[in-house]
């Protein structure tokens, strides 16, 4: 599906949605690469997690033979990954739908993706035709994702849920600013915007698709490059955070925590690039009034400016905020 036609009723109807499972997701795929792509993966114990991975497929090969099965080059099986619903549920009511993938669906999916999505008659010679004989994918491909995320993403929800709340805050605003190509172009490598209702997802060479009079939702994720799911009437693009947003971990040196408290100084280290307060509230999980009550008292000490950007208000280090925390990190 190189592009998808889309009315205008589908696209003002659109939303952008957080999604357990899509994060879930997103982690295992990286797992099963198994290259961290950023320091902040390694500090938070991707190696590990990692090599629980492996040991745990080591234990089961009709898991490993499964999730090799499930991610192909250009294609994940669409049993895996079901689109979200239009409001956010827990882990476990998303994955019901992994659960439930009847054999011969999963059979179907599995073929599709054998073939980088343009045939689905799987070989009987493929090393994968005996794996999709099996009645128990679903279910076995459900606790793989349930294992991921209480091992690895509910721990840390919390806090990847705050950067996934703050990508949709930044691309809501640039929708109101520039419109569907602001918000829309370079979400994920290959997509763009390309007019008269047409949404390039990505750049294969696969025939168009109408997904008018659907529900199109966009799903942000913390990892991976991204993938686009469909169910019956939703149709999902799922596409890596902002990596200004995605790379934010940032903790304030301990020097200017001791100065200005480490409430304080985590919104000073944050405001680069410039942010909301929308934004701050939701990358730092402080509550609205101590993250105006600290950029009231940043302002004065001229550490910070602000400035209106459309109709948001903005709020960026000056010279001398980045002096200090330059000053505090070195």
């Amino acid at each position: 599906m190189g592009w998808w036609n889309v009315d205008a009723d589908t696209l003002a109807g659109s939303r952008f949605v957080r999604s357990p499972l899509a994060e879930t997701l997103a982690v295992l795929i990286r797992l099963h690469r198994g290259a961290a792509e950023s320091p902040v993966e390694l500090l938070s114990g991707h190696r590990d997690a990692h090599r629980a991975y492996r040991a745990r497929l080591a234990a089961d090969p009709v898991d490993a033979a499964l999730v090799d099965a499930v991610f192909r080059p250009r294609w994940i099986a669409d049993f895996v990954s079901p689109a979200p619903s239009l409001v956010e549920t827990s882990f476990a009511e998303e994955a019901e739908a992994v659960r439930a993938a009847t054999p011969a669906q999963v059979r179907e999916d599995l073929a599709v993706a054998f073939t980088a999505g343009r045939s689905a008659v799987m070989p009987d010679s493929s090393p994968f035709a005996e794996l999709s004989r099996r009645v128990d994918l679903g279910e076995r491909m459900a606790d793989l994702l349930a294992w991921v995320w209480r091992s690895a993403v509910e721990p840390d929800w919390a806090r990847r849920g705050r950067l996934l709340e703050a990508d949709i805050l930044a691309r809501t605003r640039q929708l109101s600013l520039g419109g569907w190509a602001a918000a829309l172009d370079r979400m994920r490598d290959g997509m763009r915007w390309l007019g008269e209702g047409r949404l390039q997802i990505n750049a294969f060479d696969y025939p168009p698709h109408d997904i008018s009079g659907n529900r199109l939702l966009f799903v942000p994720v913390t990892m991976t490059n991204g993938w686009v799911a469909w169910s019956a009437d939703r149709y999902a693009v799922i596409y890596r955070c902002s990596g200004l947003l995605a790379g934010t971990g940032a903790t304030a040196a301990g020097a200017l925590e001791r100065l200005i408290g480490a409430g304080r100084a985590r919104v000073l280290v944050e405001l680069d690039p410039p942010k909301s307060t929308t934004q701050l509230v939701a990358i730092t999980g402080q509550g609205l009034g101590s993250v105006g009550r600290h950029l009231k008292v940043l302002l004065e000490a001229g550490l910070v400016l602000r400035r209106r950007a459309g109709r948001s208000v903005l709020y960026a280090r000056t010279p001398a905020g980045d002096a200090v925390v330059a000053a505090s990190s070195g």
